[in-house]
């Protein structure tokens, strides 16, 4: 049976890896990603078979997802329309090995503008040297550009403030604390973090960047 991909992968084929600050060596982009095995398109509903959520799993928690659950949620997002979940597929393989989700923001701001978040950056850490996480974050950030969007954000640790700032990525001066309130733990558990912390707790500290397609 023929797989859906959540959005149209000829998108990925457009977007010009030459506008993006990033310094590829040797250069690659979406449509040749530096290896005739690896594939960057979008999620397909057939992904679950490829360990999709298992590399999500490295990242944070996930849970357990059954295939019911994994193709409801994925109509939802298609259906939706402002969903951009993109992965890196090894073809050798049939596995996926990075991933990143473009989610747009529809505003009344800016004449009604739409704003992209990067979230669920993930590659799995055996295929390091290959610029893959630089590859995934690069693609949905020119993706963001190419739709239309008119700033793209982020939320990230502190060490990885000079790898999103390679990227073109920027701190907002007056706004790089990021701050959480939970309800998923229980009432006793909900509580504002207020990420802006010092000494022994400065790795933990997330930072608020954004790269502005217009003003």
């Amino acid at each position: 049976m023929e797989e859906t991909y959540l959005y149209d992968p000829n998108i990925l084929l457009q977007l010009n890896f030459h506008q993006s600050p990033a310094k590829f060596e040797p250069f690659i982009s979406a449509a040749y990603p530096g290896e005739n095995w690896l594939k960057v398109r979008p999620l397909k509903d057939g992904d679950y078979d490829r360990g999709f959520l298992q590399l999500l799993s490295q990242l944070t928690e996930v849970g357990h997802i059954t295939r019911t659950q994994f193709l409801t949620r994925f109509s939802q997002m298609k259906a939706n329309g402002d969903y951009y979940v993109t992965v890196i597929e090894d073809t050798r393989k049939n596995e996926i090995i990075g991933a990143a989700s473009l989610i747009v923001e529809r505003k009344f701001i800016h004449n009604c503008a739409i704003r992209g978040r990067l979230e669920d950056v993930v590659v799995n850490d055996t295929y390091r040297g290959k610029q893959l996480g630089k590859l995934i974050v690069v693609t949905v950030s020119l993706l963001a550009q190419h739709i239309g969007c008119y700033k793209m954000s982020l939320d990230c640790k502190d060490k990885l403030i000079k790898f999103y700032e390679s990227l073109g990525y920027v701190l907002i001066p007056g706004n790089s604390n990021s701050m959480t309130i939970r309800y998923d733990e229980g009432p006793a558990a909900v509580r504002h973090n207020n990420t802006a912390l010092s000494g022994s707790d400065a790795n933990n500290t997330s930072q608020t960047v954004s790269l502005d397609f217009a003003s």
